[in-house]
């Protein structure tokens, strides 16, 4: 193991540890990353959408050579019952600007281009090192950390975790608590390979253009859920996510709501004919900004997903990990610039801008918003949309009956998913937290 001191301990080398280790070494300071898996990117095999504007304060050019693989023109939103889908979308030419606002990518070759720039700003990056332990002072003061390398102790004057959501090391260290259930959801992928021509003629994109959809409804069996397809150039990532609580609750497996999603009317022509050549699952925290712990304190900051800072409900994650992870750097950097120790009051820096940045402020807005749909979740994916495709197709089926007969038929459907399940009272709650 390395025998030296660092100014700084990245532990993780996802999109929070790789904007922080970047940004404090381009700031001129000593820093030592640490991964445990065979290289950056290798355990995360998430198709992701990059937005571009957090990575463009950390990386300015990196359009010029980051692996990105199509920029979105459409975003479509499904509500799903059964054997059909209610959907809005935007689509505008707007998003061919010269410099696109979100992109999809593939986060195994994202990482690895991330990490090699953290390499060149100067950083040591060590992969296949576990960290065990923190190291404490006799204050209690983290000064460092020890790994499953032989070798003994490396020291720093900070460490930062930012080890995914379910990370061991601050959780043993009593910096944070496990994640509950109720806090934390399973998404599950498959990554479907088809021709480049055939993406672009079934979601009417040409070059690099791409499209998002994201669905809701019974496909979750009730649960508190999300369906993503995201378009990449040469595949489709198609998912579904659900809290680990409702799993239990409901005894599902996830990959049993993948098959159906694969399998529903509205999604198997999209990915007819396709190759399957991954299948993948993934942890995200989904407590909102009630779940977010305790960030800094003498000799460590956390960030990204392991903060749980996560903004489920505009569905946001790599852009909250990456400017987190660059504003940790940025306080450590400005202690550092004072000379000041790396204690609990100097790094409250990192939460008072924090607390200033789009992360909080949005994660606040919105903080009652993830327990009104996880308590309320049967009618919000189950009860109304079979509603909405009842009410469709009321309007759009000709039959030869009375249109006044239609509409009593659809308004008496309401009328009695509004005694037995409250329907107006969760459209004022839903309201009110959106507020």
């Amino acid at each position: 193991m390395i025998e030296e001191n660092f100014d700084a301990i990245v532990v993780g080398a996802g999109m929070s540890g790789n904007a922080a280790a970047y940004t404090m070494a381009s700031h001129g300071l000593k820093v030592l990353q640490l991964e445990r898996g065979e290289y950056p990117g290798s355990k995360n095999v998430q198709g992701a959408i990059m937005y571009a504007n957090m990575l463009e304060k950390i990386i300015p050019d990196f359009r010029d050579d980051a692996p990105l693989e199509r920029h979105l023109v459409e975003q479509r939103l499904w509500v799903m019952d059964d054997t059909s889908h209610t959907g809005i979308h935007y689509r505008s030419d707007d998003f061919n600007e010269a410099k696109p606002n979100r992109y999809t990518i593939i986060r195994a070759q994202f990482d690895k281009w991330f990490s090699r720039k953290v390499r060149a700003a100067g950083a040591t990056v060590l992969c296949e090192t576990t960290v065990t332990e923190l190291i404490r002072d006799a204050n209690d003061r983290v000064i460092g950390v020890r790994t499953d390398r032989a070798g003994g102790a490396i020291y720093a004057d900070v460490v930062v975790l930012a080890e995914g959501v379910c990370g061991l090391l601050g959780t043993r260290a009593g910096l944070r608590e496990m994640p509950k259930p109720q806090t934390v959801a399973l998404a599950v992928k498959e990554m479907h390979f088809l021709p480049e021509e055939v993406i672009e003629q079934r979601f009417g994109v040409k070059g690099d253009e791409g499209c998002v959809i994201e669905a809701v409804g019974t496909t979750s069996r009730s649960m508190a859920g999300l369906g993503f397809l995201y378009t990449n150039k040469e595949s489709i990532s198609l998912g579904i996510g659900c809290l680990v609580s409702d799993f239990a609750a409901m005894v599902e497996s996830p990959y049993v709501l993948l098959d159906a999603l694969k399998s529903h009317p509205s999604i198997r022509p999209l990915i007819a004919g396709s190759e399957v050549k991954e299948y993948s699952a993934h942890l995200i925290p989904e407590g909102g900004y009630k779940a977010i712990p305790q960030l800094f304190g003498d000799g460590w900051v956390v960030v990204g997903d392991a903060a749980q800072l996560n903004n489920a409900i505009h569905r946001e994650g790599s852009n909250l990990a990456m400017t987190s992870g660059r504003i940790a750097a940025e306080a450590i950097v400005e202690v550092k610039s004072r000379n000041g120790p790396m204690n609990k009051r100097n790094l409250a820096l990192y939460k008072a801008m924090l607390d200033k940045s789009f992360v909080v402020k949005d994660l606040r807005k919105y903080k009652d918003m993830p327990a009104l749909l996880h308590t309320n979740s049967c009618n919000y994916f189950t009860t109304y949309p079979r509603l909405m495709s009842q009410a469709a197709q009321n309007f759009m089926r000709v039959d030869g009956t009375p249109k006044i007969e239609k509409e009593k038929a659809t308004t008496a459907a309401f009328i009695k998913a509004r005694s037995r399940w409250g329907l107006v009272s969760d459209a004022v709650r839903l309201a009110l937290a959106w507020r």
